[in-house]
């Protein structure tokens, strides 16, 4: 008698839940997908914090994520509908002048990619749905769960029904019909993975069972969206195959680009400067002009520029650490669910996709059933906390990178030095942070660790170059100060040379 299929629950059809659908499905998993909005691919669905566009940063953690999910046809099309973006624009005035200067972010010439978030998303489903043991549950929210009957309840929610990921995800966890919506229906399940984002269901009754540590912060940093669109002519307005940054000091403005030739942009700024552009709507325009020159009226119309200020959401940052991410053998979270992080390292889906690959990883090593997945669990938890949270760490650090050290000599000079190091002296295994992160496979904890290392070899290495140069090179320095007010410039030249075994006034010549 064949063995009963695993029985796997996917909660949440974003990227990350639709790839860990993908790889159970692959496994013989008999999955079913549950999703608190509509079908993501229908154009009526409000998407997420009900933004018009989202594009993100695919980098090699995620494309490595859907390389191994033994969709080679997956890969090829998301890449197809990708933009190569080889380093960071920065945009600033000097003088009255308008200028950019590119900062390539690898060495060897690699990129990171735009996409459309959607577009992603979309291309999972389609692929997912072809499968014959996967099935979609749309408008269905997460209300109750006990991981250890391994039962769930979810509420069938009308198509039409606006969804809010800040309501109380127990809110009508009743069991039983409610005026004004549906019943709720009841879930069995082998095993739950929950990809529902940072205002987790799953993470939420997960904490009933499980002795989870908790910590949520919201920094004081709001965003707003902005588009730029083509031009006239329909190109590209800036470079495409840059990731665009209009630096400034507490705060920035980026721009990311689209296949339709436009430019999904971010203001990241102090919450108290919203909130003061938002008591003098008057000063919008005059705030871009001196914040991020040639943003209004050359790249967005003033008139567009203020609509969208106005319009377009202000909308928090927040970042969450926690651990356990499982229970037993019933359930895990992954992605944002597990570790929500501000977006400033380009690495919050990357992370969420990489969490899919790791986990299976540890489950294809343990034999089949409860016993093997419990210890797969625990050792995901143990090996992909550690690395959740040197993340969260490197992408909060990374703001203050791009708002402000990207135009810091000493920031360009350690870049500098480190890829040249790696270059020429590949044995040491110098790379810069950024390569590491968005470039290998590496364990973020890891990559942390060897940033440190390289930072004190550095360090160690600057200080020795000090104290065997400067001494030197200040020697010098006092000697030709004093020869140039010296009154008697023979005698001076006469003393100084004695004591280096020259001779007089022709060596003082050669000297200079």
């Amino acid at each position: 008698m064949a063995e009963k299929a695993t029985k796997t629950v996917v909660i949440g059809a974003g990227p990350v839940g639709a790839l860990a659908a993908l790889y159970a499905a692959n496994r013989g998993h008999d999955v079913e997908v549950y999703e608190l909005r509509g079908d993501l691919r229908d154009p009526s669905t409000t998407p997420l914090n009900f933004t018009k566009s989202i594009n993100l940063a695919l980098s090699e953690r995620g494309i490595n994520a859907m390389r191994k999910a033994n969709h080679p046809k997956l890969l090829d099309a998301v890449l197809a509908e990708t933009l190569p973006m080889y380093g960071r624009m920065i945009h600033g005035e000097n003088h009255g002048e308008l200028f950019e200067t590119s900062q390539e972010y690898d060495v060897y010439g690699r990129s990171i990619r735009a996409v459309d978030r959607a577009g992603l998303n979309k291309r999972l489903l389609d692929d997912l749905e072809r499968m014959p043991n996967v099935k979609f549950f749309f408008n269905h929210k997460l209300t109750g769960a006990d991981f250890k009957k391994r039962k769930a309840w979810m509420e069938k929610r009308p198509k039409n029904q606006r969804t809010d990921h800040a309501q109380n995800p127990t809110q009508g966890a009743s069991g039983h019909e409610t005026e004004g919506r549906a019943t709720e229906i009841e879930v069995s399940f082998d095993f739950m993975i929950g990809c529902d984002g940072a205002h987790s269901a799953v993470r939420y009754h997960l904490m009933k069972f499980a002795r989870m540590s908790y910590q949520q912060e919201y920094i004081d940093t709001l965003w707003c969206e902005f588009q730029i669109g083509p031009s006239a002519s329909g190109e590209f307005q800036l470079s495409p195959n840059h990731l665009h940054i209009w630096p400034g000091g507490d705060l920035m403005f980026i721009a990311i680009p689209s296949l339709d030739k436009s430019f999904t942009c971010t203001l990241f700024m102090p919450a108290e400067k919203f909130t003061s552009l938002d008591n003098n709507p008057a000063n919008v325009l005059a705030f871009f002009n001196d914040s991020f020159p040639g943003v209004a009226g050359k790249l967005i119309p003033e008139p567009e520029l203020q609509r969208q200020y106005s319009e377009n959401p202000h909308l928090p940052l927040i970042s969450i650490k926690c651990t356990p991410y499982h229970f037993g053998s019933s359930v895990i979270i992954l992605g944002d669910a597990a570790h929500a992080m501000v977006p400033f390292y380009g690495q919050g889906m990357n992370a969420g996709l990489e969490d899919v690959r790791v986990l299976f990883e540890f489950l294809d090593r343990e034999k089949d059933g409860v016993e093997g997945r419990a210890k797969a669990l625990q050792a995901y938890t143990d090996q992909r906390t550690p690395d959740a949270a040197a993340i969260n760490d490197l992408a909060l650090r990374n703001y203050r990178e791009m708002r402000s050290d990207v135009r810091s000599p000493l920031y360009r000079a350690r870049k500098w030095l480190e890829e040249r190091i790696s270059v020429y002296l590949p044995s040491l295994g110098f790379a810069t942070q950024y390569s590491r992160v968005s470039f290998g496979n590496e364990r973020y904890s890891e990559v942390e660790k060897e940033v440190r290392r390289q930072g004190k070899v550095l360090m160690a290495a600057t200080i020795g170059l000090a104290v065997g140069v400067l001494p030197q090179l200040a020697y010098g320095l006092l000697a030709w100060w004093r020869w140039r007010n010296a009154s008697d410039t023979g005698r001076f030249f006469t003393k100084l040379t004695a004591s280096l075994g020259m001779k007089g006034e022709q060596t003082g010549r050669q000297f200079l």
